[in-house]
């Protein structure tokens, strides 16, 4: 049996960060990973996707080249092997990378191979049996597959698997109007496919204010995308030689016709096979592990980081869990989850960000608030790029004139959006911003001329 002073399961976002605190620390750590280090992130994310986007916008934008005064010799052609193998190059780079850190870490011993409990202190992978008075769980999350009458039988792509296409799928079916969803029915779209996306839920992006909601489908539809909302996906079979989506709807066909089915229904926590009955614990219904506020498991001695604890399905949530767990045990800095606003962005292009609480949540919160609103077509930056679509919506406490959220759907706006993030971790009141000078021309100039505008929020 090896002993250490932690053991970290995964080499997704959290843990490489985390073991590189700890062993800085002079722990000493097992890091176990069964598959690929860099977890979704690096190899089937946001790296990939990504890069799938920037593909994308390279083709549209050689597409619109007229629109700029620019002549193009020759049609807009894809070469999806060339794609792909972009993709790799860099995904391969940045898997190895973070290999490569882990293994040279000092104190850091590597174990490749699925871990599972033996005990609350104890893990076993392969012939190996680890133990530690620490263990650190993060271990991701996978596509969620529903149960679907004819899911056996008929072929379907995932957010992963849908990495590994070669060809490009004449005609692409995308259940779900969520995310990951969009994201790909934007992609293929511009790669020349014909995209249908069904959603079950009244509009896209459902978490989002309607009036954003309405603008990503407006995008979407613009550039030849078919949105189909209000119809819940309830089977899958073959059409002949190609596939078919059935659909329960109120309006449209009840058959959606397809080559490809890429199934964009949510993600379900990497913790079926971890054998947390013989550590004593208990996920949810939905198979994610309960923690509190510092990310520790109701079982003393064991956290759950990342994905798997369904406090936040991002990137940058795992790696502030990391940060959050160090503070606490190594800095004597009793940070909390709660203390973090919440911040996320959808890549469809243009981009939408958005940070804090949305303006119908603000609404439900029943004080009294101040809202603005600018129109991508009234930024200097957004139409000298001819890329006007969107608009920049900032939330004010009309007392204490701190920011409550906001969100900007348009160019730049995932960038543009952190000083208002920044504003808000300050406490500051809007001042801050106001009387701060800005470049010109940005999308975030334009952010003090908003907040410069605010109404009543009625």
């Amino acid at each position: 049996m090896a002993a250490y002073d932690a053991i970290i399961v995964g080499a997704g976002q959290a843990g490489p960060a985390l073991a590189g605190r700890l062993t800085a620390a002079g722990w000493t750590v097992a890091l176990v990973e069964r598959k690929l280090f860099g977890g979704t992130c690096v190899n089937t994310g946001c790296t990939p996707t990504k890069a799938l986007v920037a593909s994308a916008y390279a083709a549209h934008l050689n597409r619109r080249a007229e629109d700029f005064g620019v002549v193009p010799s020759i049609a807009v052609m894809m070469d999806m092997r060339r794609v792909r193998q972009r993709i790799e190059a860099i995904v391969t780079e940045s898997r190895e990378g973070v290999q490569q850190c882990l293994r040279q870490m000092e104190r850091c011993t590597i174990y490749q191979g699925a871990a599972r409990f033996v005990s609350p202190s104890q893990l076993r992978v392969g012939d190996e049996l680890l133990t530690a008075p620490h263990i650190f769980l993060n271990v991701g999350s996978r596509p969620a597959i529903p149960n679907l009458p004819g899911i056996d039988t008929v072929p379907y792509l995932t957010s992963s698997t849908i990495l590994a296409l070669d060809s490009l799928p004449p005609k692409l079916a995308v259940v779900g109007g969520g995310y990951a969803g969009l994201e790909f029915a934007q992609i293929y779209r511009r790669f020349g496919s014909e995209v249908t996306v069904i959603e079950r839920a009244a509009r896209l992006v459902a978490d989002e204010d309607e009036d954003v909601s309405n603008a990503v489908q407006g995008i979407l539809e613009a550039e030849g995308i078919e949105v189909r909302l209000n119809a819940d996906c309830i089977s899958l079979r073959f059409d002949g030689e190609d596939v078919s989506v059935g659909v329960n709807s109120i309006d449209g066909e009840l058959e959606v016709p397809a080559s490809h089915i890429l199934l964009a229904m949510g993600r379900t926590p990497n913790t079926d096979d971890l054998g947390l009955e013989a550590a004593g614990i208990a996920v949810d219904e939905h198979g994610y592990i309960p923690v509190d506020d510092q990310l520790q498991t109701a079982v003393p001695g064991i956290w759950a980081l990342g994905d798997c604890n369904g406090r936040g399905g991002f990137t940058h949530t795992a790696c502030n869990d990391a940060e959050v767990v160090a503070a606490n045990l190594l800095d004597n800095d009793a940070r909390n989850v709660s203390d973090r606003i919440p911040a996320h962005a959808l890549y469809i292009d243009p981009p939408l960000a958005q940070v804090g609480m949305t303006e119908r949540q603000v609404r439900q919160r029943g004080r009294a608030a101040l809202i603005g609103i600018r129109p991508m077509t009234k930024v200097s930056r957004a139409i000298e790029k001819s890329e006007t679509h969107g608009f920049i919506k900032l939330l004010v406490d009309a007392e204490s004139k701190e920011i409550l959220g906001a969100s900007i759907l348009g160019t730049g706006g995932d960038e543009a959006i952190h000083c208002i993030l920044t504003a808000m971790y300050s406490g500051m009141p809007t001042s801050l911003l106001q009387r701060a000078m800005h470049i010109h021309p940005t999308v975030a100039e334009l952010i003090p001329t908003v907040l410069g505008n605010l109404k009543p929020l009625v």
